[in-house]
């Protein structure tokens, strides 16, 4: 065994899974003001980037040969409400950011986020009652969201709300309105994880959450839950299954895996990339190290693509032969 690991080309010839460019799934968070760029603080090295810089991003991202962008917006606290409607506005600032990114580069695809929570008032994924999530009310309000980013350019619809019966709606809307060509990444195994901290900083939800999310997003203990999940959202017409967060569910990516043999991603979530950033900051691991083994355990366990705000580092390095 140890012949085979004296040299780098002989570990690289005997490699079992790779890390490539073509892997990277880039996330991006979009805030109004076209040059704007402010730090979100749990997240070293991640801004929110005004619709100027989200296109010079891109086009970064197509010159280092990312294939896809990620995008999630950070509402103006005086457009939310409790409907959520500015999601249906077709000049929100989402919208306005597909159509600049697609004018910019037009090969980049753009993933774009069906939730309600960065425009509600509530901070919640749904349409509310009292404390109740209202699921079917929901599912009518998402696919009318969908529409609008799909009129937009969205190459991609990715719903992370957790409704029941979403993909099936969102799939009938888009192909009864001249969209069938619109790929849907359902979020099927979406957990109640305590790794989504920076991210709600992020999108300017973790001060507006009332309670939390554990009664429409998955249990943590839970693995067989994930493959209904997942067989549901396929026969309803999801493209693409993603599970989220990554790293602390790779049992759950293998297992979808190896059940359904479809494209299934991972999304590196906030959590682990601050954990990773954290630790490099402070000197306790090689960061750069670290940041491609993390993804190659996606990579491991089947993925066959990963949402990381690790993707422009990553793909400078793999670019550089690194």
């Amino acid at each position: 065994m140890r012949r085979l690991r004296r040299t780098d080309w002989s570990r690289r010839l005997v490699r079992e899974s790779t890390l490539t460019i073509d892997d990277l799934i880039w996330p991006m968070f979009v805030v109004e003001g076209d040059d704007t760029a402010t730090p979100v603080p749990s997240m070293p090295g991640v801004e929110r980037w005004g619709i100027n810089n989200i296109v010079r991003a891109a086009e970064e991202a197509g010159a280092l040969g990312i294939p896809a962008l990620a995008l999630f917006p950070y509402t103006d606290p005086d457009l939310r409400d409790e409907n959520g409607s500015e999601a249906l506005n077709e000049q929100n600032l989402v919208c306005r950011a597909i159509r600049a990114i697609k004018a910019a580069v037009p090969n980049v695809g753009v993933i774009t986020d069906v939730a309600l929570d960065p425009y509600t008032s509530h901070g919640h994924d749904g349409l509310m009652a009292g404390d109740e999530i209202l699921n079917d009310e929901t599912v009518a309000q998402l696919c009318r969201q969908a529409l609008v980013q799909a009129a937009a350019g969205a190459d991609v619809i990715a719903p992370s709300d957790m409704m029941d019966g979403r993909i099936g709606a969102i799939r009938r809307a888009l192909d009864e309105n001249g969209f069938s060509h619109v790929q849907i990444m359902s979020y099927a195994a979406k957990y109640a994880s305590a790794f989504y901290g920076p991210f709600r900083d992020a999108v300017g939800t973790s001060k507006t959450l009332r309670g939390d999310k554990r009664t429409y997003q998955m249990d943590p203990g839970n693995t067989d839950e994930a493959i209904r999940e997942a067989e549901l959202d396929l026969a309803e017409g999801a493209d693409t299954i993603m599970v989220k967060p990554g790293m602390p569910y790779l049992d759950v990516l293998r297992r979808i895996k190896d059940t359904f043999a479809v494209p299934t991603f991972a999304y590196q979530v906030s959590g682990e990339y601050a954990m990773i950033q954290a630790a490099a900051q402070n000197g306790w691991i090689d960061g750069e190290r670290a940041m491609v083994e993390s993804l190659m355990a996606f990579k491991r366990a089947g993925a066959d693509g990963v949402l990381t705000y690790f993707a422009p580092a990553v793909a400078r390095q793999l670019k550089a032969g690194g």
